[in-house]
């Protein structure tokens, strides 16, 4: 077999044109954000339905990612093939939706097929095209013109500019209309429970705390060398000293603690632990987001905090391995 030759310099010079070519299909949108893609916005925002995207080949795996962002993004959306949808997929859509209709020519024979019976379900139909004066284009109540007259290929032939134009216009839309919604980082988590972003911004401290018997604490007239042994059992890296009838915390004594008492030759079998402890600790509240807990421990250079009530009565502990086992930090 014969050695494949690369030409380095050829290939380096037409990847430089396709990334060139894309960048400037995108940067072109920039002045087709006007009257037509706020009038998309708003019907989309005001839509008592979902948002249906559809296309055929390369457009409608665009379509199905535009579908997915407006999804994860606050719109309801989900995504039809044009095939499927002229046998009998159609009646996923209502009157009160809007659909998406991506094809660069504007000519697609799937999507022509259905136009009249999207017009009659009464949805309203926005075209995302670069042929504003092609069938789809001048069926739509809303026409997107992406105005690539040119694909990025040498051939000028394989969907590149077109699909990267509509991408992005799908984008804008997502982020304009996440944006109009004042949808939050929370309610992103809330679409992304399993991811990293969900779990800083769902879990909360009562979720990763120990608790129970789990829970390091002492009374106050208990030893060091007690509330070292309940430090140990429980292996948080500090003990929590609280109030036995009320459980309101008075203090807390961790590693660091006891190695200043080492160094001071401290008797640990006399002396009281409320003689030592550190008063008014750092607390957090069990509704608190985990990821603020980590935020604390960060702050004042802490391993582990004591969980507490509106009324600052002990309820758990964790520390900063905790948070990490729960992948909050």
């Amino acid at each position: 077999m014969p050695e494949c030759q690369l030409n380095t310099d050829e290939v380096r010079r037409i990847a430089t044109e396709v990334v060139e070519a894309e960048a400037s299909a995108v940067l072109a949108l920039r002045d087709r954000i006007d009257s037509r893609f706020l009038g998309v916005v708003g019907k989309i925002l005001c839509c008592t339905g979902r948002v249906v995207v559809t296309g055929m080949g390369k457009s409608g795996h665009i379509g199905r990612k535009i579908a997915a962002t407006l999804a994860s993004t606050g719109t309801p959306a989900f995504f039809v093939h044009p095939g499927e949808a002229a046998h009998g997929d159609l009646g996923m859509i209502t009157p009160a939706d809007v659909v998406i209709a991506l094809s660069n020519s504007g000519e697609s024979d799937e999507l022509l097929l259905i136009l009249p019976l999207i017009k009659r379900h009464g949805a309203v139909l926005v075209a995302i095209t670069s042929r504003p004066e092609s069938t789809l284009g001048r069926a739509s109540d809303f026409c997107l013109d992406i105005g690539v007259t040119r694909e990025a290929d040498p051939l000028g032939l394989a969907p590149t500019s077109s699909t990267t134009a509509s991408l992005a216009l799908g984008d804008a839309l997502a982020v304009a209309l996440l944006s109009a919604r004042g949808f939050s980082r929370e309610d992103f988590a809330r679409s992304h429970p399993s991811g990293a972003l969900g779990r800083r911004l769902l879990t909360r401290c009562r979720d990763v705390m120990r608790s129970g018997a789990d829970t390091p604490r002492i009374a106050p007239d208990a030893t060091i060398a007690e509330a070292v042994l309940e430090t140990s059992r429980k292996g948080l890296g500090l003990c929590v000293i609280s109030e036995p009838s009320s459980g309101q915390v008075l203090g807390v004594f961790t590693d660091g603690d006891l190695r200043r008492m080492l160094e001071r030759r401290v008797d640990m079998h006399a002396t009281l632990i409320r003689e030592v402890m550190t008063r008014i600790p750092h607390t957090i509240l069990g509704d608190r987001l985990a990821a603020e807990a980590l935020r604390e421990m960060e702050k004042f250079r802490i391993s582990a905090l004591p969980v507490v009530d509106e009324r600052d009565v002990l309820v758990g502990a964790l520390n900063m391995h905790d948070l990490l086992r729960a992948g909050v930090a």
